[in-house]
């Protein structure tokens, strides 16, 4: 993590940075390893998790207010019927564009609320590779997750510390620290378009452990004289 945030600049001293907390193991691992750096670096940065409550049934809000209080990381628990919304019966063809759309524009309100210069998500190494296949496969277009990325003029900066980090070595770490991450509850999860695009990879990556690895390198390693270009 201390690679990617030198490597990409992500944090300087004085930053107010919002940590998106979903309750999912990236997330959790995300806050945790911030918090931790934050008392060994020369430099100084606050913290301020973030959890917005989509209201599934299954909400971990009160698992993760015990845990906050517990690291004594300031906290936000932000309630929201984002998920009645999404899977409602005028959103059946796409509720996870929807939530992930609601949710963001929560984020970035609260950001601007408390004050947030940057905001950090949980993203990491097979999230980017997987967006870039899904933009590719659905979107015709050649793209992917930036690990910082400035927004609103300048306002507000997106960070993805866990950029350079794969998903296993994620999900390890979060199972040793004993972290309370949970499922997110959603009817549509395991149904999505990045699940199959997930699945494809793992069938991949059996057959030849490179492949992850060289997808990841190929976004910083572009010919422009072999791609097409409209006229």
């Amino acid at each position: 993590m201390g690679k990617a945030i030198h490597r990409y600049g992500m944090i300087q001293d004085g930053d107010r940075i919002l940590v998106g907390v979903s309750g999912g193991k990236d997330s959790l691992t995300l806050l945790t390893l911030l918090s931790e750096r934050a008392k060994r670096v020369p430099i100084h940065y606050e913290l301020l998790a973030v959890h917005v409550d989509l209201g599934f049934q299954s909400s971990g809000a009160d698992m993760l207010t015990e845990f906050f209080e517990a690291k004594k990381i300031a906290y936000h628990i932000e309630p929201t019927r984002i998920a009645e919304l999404a899977n409602g019966p005028d959103n059946r063809e796409n509720p996870c564009f929807l939530c992930s759309w609601e949710r963001r524009k929560r984020v970035f309100s609260l950001a601007q609320r408390f004050g947030c210069n940057k905001i950090a998500f949980g993203h990491h190494k097979d999230d980017i590779i997987e967006t870039f296949l899904l933009n590719i496969f659905y979107s015709a277009e050649i793209s992917a997750m930036l690990p910082l990325q400035t927004l609103f003029k300048g306002k507000i900066t997106l960070i993805r510390p866990l950029a350079l980090i794969e998903e296993k070595k994620i999900e390890r770490f979060a199972k040793e620290m004993g972290l309370p991450y949970f499922p997110c509850g959603c009817p549509a999860s395991g149904k999505s378009k990045r699940k199959k695009v997930k699945e494809l990879l793992t069938v991949l990556d059996k057959e030849n452990r490179q492949v992850k690895g060289n997808i990841f390198r190929s976004l910083s390693n572009i010919k422009m004289e072999y791609l097409l270009w409209k006229k």
